[in-house]
């Protein structure tokens, strides 16, 4: 099992920054890819950004060269340093691991970007 424990969301204004942290524990060994999701009120999860061990980065078009994710394997550590928020990018925003057995998520993280 992997568990996740997210952190750093909040309430920031409309161009501000925010960094997440999302913390794994467990079979760490196991774990393949690490990602960001998020899920705005009324909307379907989706796809923010993704990171292999290797380092290899994937971003959603809305998000790419805004948002930068990256991993400190030695910390168990995934960060998601957001830039230029919009209003519109308000949500809950989850941190993912894909793991030998499955997949594992965090219980989230609000961001709320004000106008």
């Amino acid at each position: 099992q992997v568990q996740l424990v997210e952190s750093g969301g909040g309430l920031v204004q409309a161009g501000g920054s925010l960094r997440l942290s999302c913390a794994a524990s467990g079979s760490i060994f196991s774990i393949n890819s690490m990602g960001w999701y998020r899920q705005a009120p009324g909307k379907q999860r989706e796809l923010v950004a993704t990171i292999t061990s290797g380092g290899r980065a994937k971003y959603a078009d809305s998000v790419k060269g805004r948002f930068t994710i990256s991993r400190d394997n030695a910390e168990n550590t995934v960060y998601l340093q957001m830039t230029s928020l919009k209003p519109e990018e308000t949500a809950v925003y989850y941190c993912n691991a894909d793991y030998l057995f499955g997949l594992a998520w965090g219980q989230g993280t609000q961001v709320t970007v004000s106008s």
